[in-house]
């Protein structure tokens, strides 16, 4: 047996313990450390610590046997906590993996499989569990589609055992507005049982409710504020004011419909639709300010708006189409890239205007309602545009600002408050309060309305009498129904005092207007004929001193007016303003025309003599009667007219078949039929019982 010498001993002893040494040092660079996580129960443990991670895509990295090595490979470790543009790779889009190599053993007792819960990755994603697909979320290129705003995800991952859980992500291109720092993991994956994982996502979905509930209830009073003020402006077209206010209130509605309760629409669609009713709210504002700072009294300033709503919503609703293009595509990613910049600026400048308006009604005086909600509808509208705008194109920029803006100032029970927040808030605070004010002014024009109204029934009832003398030798019939509460047509039957023959004065009229100020006219007339009856009885010269006293008097409106003076005889005088001709018997009179009362300075007037027999039936009425118009929008016409006198009816069932065919205006009727020798008159009246206040 051969012995060598002790040093040559000792050399070799030593170049063994190197080389064993050097074994588990090698092994430990060449793969990748593994996650034990022992005694798993009915719990969860989260998958944290470094995890393997490589740009690019190769289904390779999926399978277990691929060396996790640095040197074969590449690979490189990243926390899962962070997004891979917040560890070295701003704003890559693409293909990325992430591995880990994990072993799971089981507490005695527990179930044998167990579940992964993912809570958000940027943007769609599939999961392997040792080279099979378990999972996905999201459609990979060459269609690729995600949700806006997903909710966590869990996915079965089968028996617990030891293997390597891969997760391939592509992130879509990056838009104007998005930062640098996104794409990949927002937070370690947790493994654990079903149970624990389904307990998790519940968690999860819960405590993204509860800090929601304070935006559902201002959304929800702001949907209410949406359809009061429509239902306002249905009722009154005019109050554009109102409509623009159902505008503004609807826009975050709709915006949480699109982006706020997580309902799978794909970001593009979302993103799409979301531009152009930005742009509405920035629209609504502008009008809104327009109005309530009284600065639509400006031709300038009305156009320069209308034009500038024109210009952002066609912007908006561009950007709005190229984002639901596919950006992915190598050959119009470049170009549409470059469309969205340009629109981009055109719409953020104009997202600038209320400072505009704003500084426009510094001079003007203004209540201090609507200054109030100006300032906070301002307030509101920029907070929202001044974040929007910095953050465009904050990746090349790298302002903050935006981020600052949206970051939580405080919270409340899990509800998170931004400036975004307490400005919407201080907003719908303001509307409340305006509503309040112009509900009390409501009341006090209403009282004073119906006060009015009070005063005009109490005149019509002097206009329009009750109580009507007879008239010797004819049985007269009159009624009355005005199309609203006061009316403008008016009749009087005035004994001539004096006169020899016994002659009675008839005076049927029609204003133009309804309401208050045609009572106010009446009166005027019905005064001037009571004295006019005392020197100027003859029928045309009482139609030319009207005329002249009403010339000028009647802001641009006018009067029909027919005189006749009957005597007992039958013996009558009739004389026409415009009015329309009466019936005798079944045949309408041709009376000479002649221009309404006001028209004219001097107005021409002819009378028309004839005399009724015994028995024949004499009708005049107002225009209610011949204009009375069905639900199709029939008239009533001469031929209905026509068909109803000549059945020689009172003046009731006359204005009864005009009420029922349609009423749409004032509807007065007098009929008066010959009486026989030895024959009573007789006075039949029908008018309304003027409701007392």
């Amino acid at each position: 047996m051969l012995s060598l010498p002790r040093r040559s001993m000792l050399a070799v002893g030593l170049m063994l313990i190197a080389l064993f040494a050097a074994l588990p040092q090698s092994a430990a660079q060449s793969s990748a450390p593994v996650l034990a996580i022992d005694g798993l129960g009915k719990g969860s443990a989260p998958l944290d610590g470094p995890w393997q991670f490589h740009l690019g895509d190769n289904s390779a990295w999926a399978l277990p046997q691929t060396g996790d090595d640095q040197n074969s490979v590449g690979w490189e470790q990243l926390s899962p906590d962070k997004t891979w543009g917040a560890q070295g790779h701003p704003a890559y889009t693409g293909f990325a993996w992430y591995r880990k190599h994990i072993r799971i053993s089981l507490a005695p007792g527990a179930p044998p499989d167990v579940a992964l819960l993912i809570r958000h990755i940027d943007d769609a994603y599939e999961i392997y569990w040792n080279g099979q697909l378990i999972g996905r979320h999201g459609t990979m290129p060459p269609h690729p589609s995600w949700p806006y705003s997903p909710p966590a995800q869990t996915f079965g991952m089968g028996p617990a055992r030891e293997g390597v859980l891969a997760l391939r992500v592509w992130k879509g291109p990056l838009t104007s507005f998005d930062s640098e720092k996104l794409g990949g993991l927002y937070a370690a994956p947790v493994v654990g049982s079903p149970s624990a994982i389904a307990g998790l996502k519940a968690e999860s979905d819960y405590a993204w409710l509860r800090s929601r509930q304070y935006a559902f209830g201002l959304n929800s009073l702001y949907f209410l504020v949406m359809v009061l003020s429509l239902l306002a402006w249905m009722r009154n077209r005019s109050q554009r004011v109102v409509l623009w206010m159902a505008v503004f209130s609807g826009a975050p509605v709709l915006i949480t419909l699109l982006v706020g309760l997580r309902i799978p629409f794909s970001f593009n669609f979302a993103l799409g639709w979301l531009q152009p009713v930005l742009s509405l709210a920035d629209i609504s504002l502008w009008f809104l300010l327009l109005y309530l700072l009284k600065l639509d009294e400006s031709p300038t300033f009305a156009h320069l708006t209308r034009l500038l709503a024109i210009s952002s919503l066609c912007a908006t609703s561009l950007d709005g189409l190229l984002t639901m293009l596919d950006w992915s595509n190598p050959l119009i990613a470049p170009w549409v890239q470059a469309a969205d910049g340009v629109l981009t600026i055109v719409f953020t400048l104009a997202e600038a205007y209320p400072l505009v308006l704003v500084a426009a009604a510094l001079r003007k005086r203004l209540d201090a309602t609507r200054w109030l909600v100006a300032i906070a509808a301002l307030l509101d509208g920029m907070v929202s545009v001044v974040r929007i705008a910095v953050q465009q194109g904050s990746r090349f920029t790298h302002w903050t600002l935006g981020e600052k803006i949206g970051a939580p100032l405080f919270t409340i029970n899990g509800n998170i408050f931004t400036a975004q927040t307490i400005a919407s808030t201080l907003l719908l605070l303001a509307i409340i309060y305006a509503v309040y004010r112009y509900l009390q002014d409501s009341i006090k024009r209403q009282n004073a309305m119906e006060q009015e109204f009070k005063s005009a029934r109490e005149l019509q009832q002097v206009l329009i009498p009750e109580t009507i003398p007879p008239i010797p030798g004819f049985a007269l019939s009159s009624a009355y129904r005005p199309a609203q509460e006061v009316g403008g047509d008016f009749f009087q039957i005035m004994p001539l005092e004096g006169d020899r023959t016994g002659s009675t004065l008839i005076i049927l009229g029609d204003v133009s207007g309804k309401g208050l100020r045609a009572a106010m006219t009446v009166s005027l007339i019905v005064g001037a004929v009571r004295t006019l009856a005392r020197f100027a009885p003859n029928p045309a010269e009482m139609l030319a001193e009207l005329n002249h006293r009403l010339f000028g008097r009647l802001q641009g409106g006018f009067a029909t007016c027919l005189v006749l003076r009957l005597d007992p005889g039958g013996h009558c005088v009739i004389a026409s303003a415009g009015h329309p001709a009466p019936f005798l018997n079944k045949k309408e009179l041709g009376l000479p025309g002649a221009l309404p009362l006001g028209v004219v300075a001097a107005g021409l007037y002819e009378e028309t003599a004839m005399h009724l027999h015994e028995g024949d039936h004499f009708a005049c009425y107002t225009d209610g009667l011949l204009e009375a118009r069905s639900a199709s929008g029939e008239i009533f016409s001469f031929e209905r007219l026509g068909a109803l006198f000549s059945s020689r009816p009172d003046a009731a069932k006359a204005m009864e078949a005009a009420v029922d065919f349609g009423q749409d205006d004032d509807i007065t009727v007098l009929t008066f039929t010959r009486l026989g020798t030895g024959e009573q008159s007789t006075t039949t009246i029908s008018v309304p019982k003027f409701a007392q206040a």
